[in-house]
């Protein structure tokens, strides 16, 4: 501490620690939920087998003889997505639309039977999914855990101002001293943890933010910018490619899903088909097959199918390795190639998100990505737990525990320029500091039991 101010590590310790309290619940469940659906792959080959493995035997029935088939066991309903076969030995699947949400509905291409049908909503990957990013409630779920990853930014970069070491040698720095007396080893587990780990809890972080719903969104109307010539010659629907995301998996890439939406056909194709009627497509699903294998879209890719009569299909590959995603859409009646995006139509960021999706999902190198995850995942919940039992070892009986403020506060100049920083970088850091300064002024100041409580 010789050459530091006190001033600025008590302010850097007094917003740790009321950082850690907002974050810390928060941070467990999305470590606990991120376990689960990191091996997504492995959990639902374990519980819905019977619906993703077939046997074998024969020539697989046609993807048009497929659709009808689901079609008559499911009349009334719309089916939104086909996903072919990912492998000789697995099924095929269509989304459909359902009452509530979305269903999947598993056929054995073989021999041309449904499997039977899962609601969307209920698999436990995506629960697992809805909790881990908007806490199943919703925009305000989402809004929260944007502003707890965004707060848990603070709390890595306060924590490594407080780490940095101000004289002393290596135990309790680099090294924890597992012998020390209880608080000091759950302060070196807590301490010497968060610095090897710094790194990986900070890409965590950054690369979840970009499916934020203020964070996120505005990211992605600055970054994800195509050449509008790519759209020159297409009639463009009022949507986005954002709308086919349905079901339980996206059917687009982040870095697509602002492009617009081509429409399909002009009067002239409407004439030359005589009139179809609404989902009649000429083209058929074994031309949209082929068209794959020929553009050479990965085995995962899915077609989505049009909405309505001026609806097309969309082809896209949303696969492990983000430079093999493709989205391509696709004229229901000419069966044009009318708009195609992939990596290399991507910028630098999107590119850089894409990548650190794929990273943060543990998809990207296999195995050995899902157990780098998951050893964040328990570093996160160390971290918590360790910081949670210090302030509890520390705690005043009756009392939070904050860290006394330093007398001597850092100029005001220096505090602005932090917040201007922070509400600029994160827009809910900069709404949450202002909101934490106004519950200050109107209570905390003028009501002596809470300001004794919370001190």
């Amino acid at each position: 501490m010789a050459n530091t101010p006190p001033r600025f590590y008590a302010l850097a310790w007094r917003w740790h620690f009321y950082a850690g309290l907002l974050v810390v619940p928060i941070m467990l469940m999305l470590a606990l939920t991120g376990m689960v659906y990191l091996f997504k792959p492995q959990l639902d080959l374990a519980m819905y087998r019977p619906l993703l493995v077939v046997t074998p035997q024969g020539t697989p029935a046609s993807a048009d003889a497929l659709l009808a088939t689901v079609r008559a066991a499911y009349p009334g309903q719309t089916v939104r997505k086909y996903t072919p076969p990912t492998a000789a030995d697995r099924s095929s699947s269509f989304t459909l639309a359902a009452a509530q949400g979305t269903q999947t509905v598993y056929v054995d291409p073989y021999r041309n039977m449904v499997l039977g049908a899962q609601d969307d909503e209920r698999t436990l990957q995506h629960i697992a999914k809805k909790l881990h990013g908007k806490l199943l409630l919703g925009k305000t779920g989402d809004f929260i855990v944007e502003m707890a990853a965004s707060w848990a930014l603070v709390l890595v970069a306060s924590g490594l101002y407080m780490w940095w070491p101000r004289g002393g040698g290596v135990w309790g720095t680099l090294l924890p001293r597992l012998r020390a007396s209880k608080r000091l080893f759950w302060r070196d587990l807590h301490v010497v943890g968060g610095f090897w780990g710094v790194l990986l809890l900070a890409f965590m972080l950054l690369s979840g933010l970009p499916w934020s719903g203020v964070w996120g969104s505005q990211y992605a109307k600055v970054w994800s910018r195509f050449p509008a010539q790519m759209w020159d010659d297409v009639p463009k629907s009022d949507r986005t490619a954002a709308s086919l995301n349905v079901g339980g998996q996206p059917t687009v890439a982040w870095a697509a899903e602002d492009t617009p939406l081509p429409k399909s056909g002009s009067h002239h194709h409407h004439e030359e088909a005589a009139t179809p009627a609404p989902g009649a497509s000429l083209v058929t699903l074994a031309q949209l097959e082929a068209l794959a294998r020929h553009i050479g879209l990965p085995a995962s890719y899915g077609i989505s199918l049009p909405g309505d009569e001026s609806g097309v299909f969309t082809l896209s590959a949303f696969p492990n390795d983000p430079r093999e995603e493709q989205t391509v859409h696709v004229d229901q009646y000419s069966g044009k190639v009318l708009a195609q995006v992939g990596w290399r139509d991507y910028g630098a960021v999107p590119k850089a998100v894409e990548m650190g999706v794929a990273l943060h999902e543990g998809k990207f190198f296999g195995l050995a990505n899902q157990l780098l995850m998951l050893f964040a995942c328990l570093f996160v919940i160390l971290l918590s737990v360790s910081g949670t039992v210090m302030w509890w070892q520390r705690r005043p009986r009756g009392r939070l525990g904050a860290p006394a403020p330093s007398r001597q506060m850092p100029a005001w100049k220096s505090g602005l320029a932090v917040f201007v920083l922070l509400a600029v970088a994160f827009p809910l850091v900069g709404v949450s500091i202002l909101a934490v300064l106004l519950a200050d002024w109107l209570l905390l100041r003028r009501v002596p039991v809470l300001k004794r409580a919370l001190a």
